[in-house]
């Protein structure tokens, strides 16, 4: 959808990028890694939103280096947080983005396997101290799941977690008190199906 509307799959990514932390000054290199996009792309894109005035280059903090060659770079780009068009593009990525998760959550669903319970945490909830993004338990089709977890982490950008196991392996661990598990359940999550934990209330 954005890739339509911004008229470029690289303008879109670095878009989702820069406003995941919007703060946060990034260095030509290291936006072509996370985009995983060639650097001339990366270029030409950062020069059309700076003449848009959407993002602006700054200056890197003292003895901050460029991870992709050791060396210290000077400049670097962050979101123009005084653009008109400020805060109605980023309720537009966290809608495109809330959409996106609900394609992933439907599509796991469908074809992930017969699936006992589903939980989404960590990114999908803001929860720092977890492990995982996503928990699987069930009769899981690995290579399905892999598949559509690539395919989601190159549209939104970034890397998601997941953790799959079959339901004799979440039993015996929820049994056990596994401390993994129950920092899911303690922490910010969201349930999308549970058909197991009814026996642990």
């Amino acid at each position: 959808m954005l890739e339509k509307l911004f008229g470029s799959k690289t303008r879109a990514k670095l878009l989702r990028i820069f406003f995941q932390l919007p703060d946060k000054p990034y260095y030509v290199r290291e936006l072509a890694r996370m985009a995983d996009v060639q650097l001339n792309a990366v270029r030409r894109e950062l020069s059309n939103l700076e003449d848009l005035g959407l993002i602006i280059p700054t200056e890197c903090n003292p003895g901050e280096n460029d991870t992709a060659t050791g060396t210290t770079r000077s400049k670097y780009y962050r979101v123009n947080g005084g653009c008109l068009l400020f805060f109605e593009l980023k309720s537009l990525l966290l809608k495109a983005q809330l959409l996106q998760q609900t394609e992933l959550v439907e599509k796991i669903k469908v074809k992930a396997g017969r699936l006992k319970l589903f939980v989404l945490t960590g990114n999908f909830s803001d929860e720092k101290n977890t492990e995982t993004d996503v928990l699987l338990v069930g009769e899981i089709k690995p290579l399905v799941i892999s598949k559509l977890i690539r395919e989601f982490e190159q549209k939104v950008g970034k890397p998601i977690r997941y953790t799959v196991m079959d339901e004799k392996e979440f039993v015996e661990r929820m049994q056990l008190g596994d401390k993994f598990l129950y920092s899911i359940f303690e922490g910010k999550h969201v349930v999308v199906l549970d058909e197991i934990t009814k026996n642990f209330r």
